[in-house]
């Protein structure tokens, strides 16, 4: 479950590091990926994080993406692909920071 869901990327932009970093590992489960991504800050729009994301998932070693597949197999897909291990950071971003309009107010 993630902590940081709906935030926003406004509100992810302006979170210190460290707490960027914390948000993004809940959606992938690596620190390397999550730092790079968190250094890229601020992203204009939710589209240029997600590609962001999917450029550095195929970067990361071995072990890294061991882990992300160990983190993805929870969610009932046992044996993950390079692609399920895309898809399901993709979907977990797009948690994490909520619809592109924002939420509506009542």
């Amino acid at each position: 479950m993630l902590m940081h869901k709906g935030i926003g990327l406004d509100r992810f932009n302006q979170l210190p590091s460290t707490r960027a970093v914390y948000a993004l590992y809940e959606c992938c489960c690596s620190v390397t990926w999550a730092e790079k991504l968190a250094g890229g800050r601020p992203y204009p729009d939710h589209q240029r994080l997600l590609d962001a994301a999917e450029v550095e998932l195929p970067a990361l070693s071995r072990a890294d993406l061991d882990r992300v597949a160990d983190s993805v197999a929870r969610e009932g897909v046992p044996e993950p692909t390079f692609e399920d291990l895309v898809r399901i950071t993709r979907i977990r971003l797009t948690r994490m920071l909520g619809p592109e309009e924002g939420y509506p107010e009542y």
